[in-house]
């Protein structure tokens, strides 16, 4: 059975002090200590801003050796500016994204072999983005085939009837995970996998977001669950360990929105999948 590399989307919330990071921890202190209870985490703040040098070293000083940090693909390549919605005319077009590909993967390789699978998360395309699936897919295969091999690379894709053999079969040919993704108005991820082959790359990526909303009417804070996700976690641990006979690593990144608290979910998760695995 394959490796379960799980964490959480970012590390960086402060209401976790006391609920998780020890009493009176400072977030330059954050990491560190995480790093002592899980294996892995995904980077939020690459999606917002390029990090630079001296901040990928910092994150390759205060972790261990065998930490894989995961980090999103900016947000001036995935969607295309800062604005309040997508602009499809920019996504993934050379001349848009190239300098800012080129600078991320130059700053990320800073991490040497910590450096986990960096992702691509699409938002939701509508039709003034792009008019169909097909032009995306076409943008989609010449940026993949750009990418220089030195790292591994996962894809998110939030319109669900985008999800299909075409797509996967991009993924298969530049050995690129699909990720499977857990949001409020998308299928959960074991109905996916009922119905097509997900399995795109020789690592899995898994990502637990839930729904904000749902989370939000119940609390401002991140410091314990306020929702009871059980049945949703069941159907990720059986379809983790399933994966995970096809696969030698699965990465796996529970939100705070999915429940109300992220290292919460990880360890449940965890627990439930090595129960499945006695």
């Amino acid at each position: 059975m394959g490796t379960l590399l799980c964490g959480t989307s970012s590390w960086s919330e402060k209401s976790w002090v006391g609920s998780f990071y020890p009493d009176q921890t400072q977030p330059r202190d954050f990491l560190g200590y995480y790093a002592t209870q899980f294996p892995a985490v995904e980077a939020d703040v690459t999606y917002y801003r390029i990090p630079s040098r001296s901040m990928v070293q910092g994150w390759r000083d205060r972790t261990p050796d065998d930490f894989r940090l995961c980090a999103k693909f900016p947000r001036s390549i995935v969607f295309g500016g800062d604005g309040p919605k997508p602009e499809g005319e920019k996504v993934l077009v050379p001349a848009h994204v190239q300098g800012d590909t080129e600078m991320f993967l130059d700053h990320m390789s800073g991490l040497g072999e910590k450096c986990g699978p960096l992702v691509m998360q699409f938002p939701y395309f509508n039709k003034q983005a792009f008019e169909s699936p097909a032009p995306f897919l076409d943008r989609l295969h010449a940026y993949l085939e750009s990418l220089p091999r030195d790292f591994r690379y996962a894809v998110e894709v939030r319109n669900k009837w985008w999800v299909n053999d075409k797509l996967l079969d991009v993924l298969r040919q530049f050995d690129v995970a699909f990720v499977l993704v857990e949001l409020g108005y998308l299928p959960h991820p074991a109905d996916v996998a009922g119905k097509r082959n997900v399995v795109t790359s020789d690592f899995i990526y898994a990502r637990l977001i839930g729904d904000r909303k749902a989370v939000d009417e119940k609390t401002k804070t991140f410091d314990k669950l306020v929702l009871d996700k059980g049945d949703s976690l069941d159907r990720w641990a059986d379809l983790l360990q399933g994966l995970l006979e096809e696969v030698p690593a699965a990465y796996v990144f529970a939100n705070n929105h999915f429940a109300g608290h992220g290292p919460a979910t990880v360890r449940d998760l965890v627990s439930r999948v090595d129960d499945r695995s006695v």
